[in-house]
């Protein structure tokens, strides 16, 4: 199992911007970049749902309610993968969580506020 760890979420206005970290602390980087992660939310009462992903080649895709606004990037060398969130509207509250495609463990997530 693939530990990874997410951090940056906070309270942010309707119109606001927020990066969050998705950290994988015990791989090394032989093998960190070998994997594809996906960044996943889960609104109260609703299904979790993919939000956007990364290969491990770079190629990117997004959940059609985040294109243009959500920008998905990652730092090989510092085995993280950053989702950029621009233009935040209350329905992008949630609870983040990354993980790589296929496992079944989920790390803590780390919640999104977006609020006035």
């Amino acid at each position: 199992q693939v530990q990874l760890v997410e951090s940056g979420g906070g309270l942010v206005q309707p119109g606001g911007s927020l990066r969050l970290s998705c950290v994988a602390p015990r791989l090394i980087f032989s093998t960190y970049i070998q994997y594809s992660i996906v960044w996943y939310r889960q609104a109260p009462g609703k299904q979790r749902e993919m939000v956007a992903s990364v290969t491990n080649s770079g190629n990117t895709n997004y959940a059609d309610f985040v294109k243009g606004r959500f920008t998905i990037s990652r730092n090989n060398s510092r085995k993280t993968v950053y989702l950029q969130m621009n233009n935040v509207q209350p329905d992008d509250t949630a609870v983040y969580y990354c993980n790589v495609p296929g496992q079944s463990n989920w790390g803590q997530g780390t919640q999104v506020t977006v609020s006035s």
